[in-house]
């Protein structure tokens, strides 16, 4: 029944993408003043307009291009197809508009609070880098500004995120377009795919929060379902500091969605489970875009109890985010993630941390706290750290009470990277011992645990 490897490590995936906006700022050449055409020697052929001047044509082309965005999420929330095609350029290569009525579709059954976009029109990038292919077909003008999508899942969302948007758009005589959001990838500026960009999308509300998944994944769905409002409760029951109690759980289909909803550059295959955010403001405690992302493959041979434990670890992640400065130590954040997941799910402290208790056994416990590089590495090292990090938790909660677990979280995770003086001065005001001395009974506690 066991599966050390996966079950272990899905325990600590938690990641806080702070999604950054900001991208090299390129500066659009300026639009040369028109001239009159000549008629012939000494005659006009007409009376012709002067050119505006270019603040003032940028400002026309911000609103042009503005009033399309709002088009196209006005069409996408009325799901009015015909209005959505109406903003693409018939001009674009055909790829780009299958793609984009797949999309219309894929997001049908999702609700939304919000779906808008914010045109940052002083961030746009230098067309004349964009690549061949996106710009042999005739127009007028074209133009990359910066582009951010701002939604929020009804059901789920508590306040709206943004994600950028890697969008080129075209002109046709008086008419903006867009013509394509993959045309700015080489130049650094990617469009956010979300669910909806790779299938169908399926919405199922609970009383605490949504699951996102596609079809074909009822079943799955059905048991997560199930244990996500108990799973927030639980969570709820033993932190004491207010937060949203909605979470969004996203099922995806593939690893290669799940890599684009979580970040390139994370091990997805070697993970269930991953809480992210967006964006977090530890001092008014706003945080945007939290979700749980499911592993397509992993998830679906958790056993129940298995998959009780995985979504209280992560949601603790959500319900503490707020509360947790980056930098904090991660065996601490993953200690006590642990500590809620495993609460009242009656397993042992040999049951659940198998390499430990083998570590311990034939070479003594750990010598020390466990040092955020073990969270990079794979595997069975990568499993220890984590039953390390849960067994200091069950420690602290056993000898000291969970009141002070959760105390000794709330100072460390609020302060960030400090100074091992500092922290010890911290682990003294909660628990009366400096890190030695917590080391120092950590051990002991694991001589007696693990025997």
């Amino acid at each position: 029944m066991r599966r050390t490897a996966t079950v272990r490590t899905w325990l600590g995936a938690a990641v806080a993408a702070a999604v950054l906006a900001g991208l090299a700022l390129l500066s659009f050449p300026a639009v040369e003043q028109g001239t009159a055409p000549s008629g012939g020697p000494g005659r006009p052929m007409g009376a012709v307009s002067p050119a505006p001047p270019p603040d003032q044509a940028d400002d026309t082309r911000a609103d042009a291009v503005t009033d399309l965005l709002n088009r196209r999420a006005k069409a996408l929330l009325d799901h009015d197809e015909q209005a959505f095609l109406a903003t693409l350029d018939p001009r674009a290569d055909e790829a780009f508009l299958s793609t984009q009525r797949r999309l219309f579709t894929n997001l049908a059954g999702v609700p939304f609070d919000e779906w808008s976009y914010r045109l940052r029109a002083d961030d746009a990038l230098d067309v004349s880098k964009v690549p061949d292919r996106f710009t042999s077909s005739a127009s007028d003008e074209l133009w990359a500004p910066a582009v951010d999508l701002r939604y929020a899942l009804r059901g789920g969302d508590v306040v709206p995120t943004e994600r950028p948007m890697g969008y080129l758009f075209a002109r046709h005589a008086d008419e903006w377009y867009l013509r394509s959001d993959t045309a700015l990838d080489s130049l650094g500026r990617r469009t956010w795919r979300g669910p909806w960009d790779f299938a169908p999308c399926v919405v199922t509300t609970t009383e605490h929060g949504i699951v996102l998944s596609h079809p074909g994944s009822q079943p799955m769905v059905d048991r997560l379902v199930r244990e996500l409002d108990p799973s927030v409760r639980a969570v709820s029951e033993l932190w004491p500091t207010r937060w949203s109690q909605r979470v969004t759980v996203m099922l995806p289909d593939t690893s290669g969605e799940m890599r684009a909803l979580v970040g390139p550059d994370f091990p997805v295959e070697s993970v269930v489970a991953v809480a992210v955010a967006d964006r977090v403001n530890n001092r008014t405690r706003a945080v945007a875009g939290q979700r749980v992302v499911l592993s397509p493959d992993g998830v679906r041979g958790l056993s129940i109890a298995s998959l009780r434990v995985v979504l209280r670890h992560e949601i603790t992640h959500l319900a503490a985010r707020a509360d947790t400065v980056d930098g904090s130590p991660t065996w601490l954040l993953e200690g006590f993630a642990d500590y809620v997941g495993y609460r009242d799910s009656g397993v042992t402290l040999a049951e659940g941390a198998p390499d430990l208790a083998k570590q311990v056994r034939e070479d003594g416990p750990p010598a020390a706290l466990p040092e955020d590089r073990a969270f990079r590495s794979r595997d069975s090292d990568l499993d220890l750290a984590y039953q390390q990090s849960w067994s200091i938790a069950r420690y602290v909660a056993d000898t000291h009470g969970e009141k002070a677990l959760i105390a000794v979280y709330r100072e460390l995770a609020a302060a960030g990277a400090v100074s091992a003086t500092e922290t010890d001065r911290m682990l003294r005001d909660v628990l009366g011992v400096d890190r030695a001395a917590l080391v120092r009974g950590w051990q002991s506690y694991l001589r007696e645990a693990l025997k």
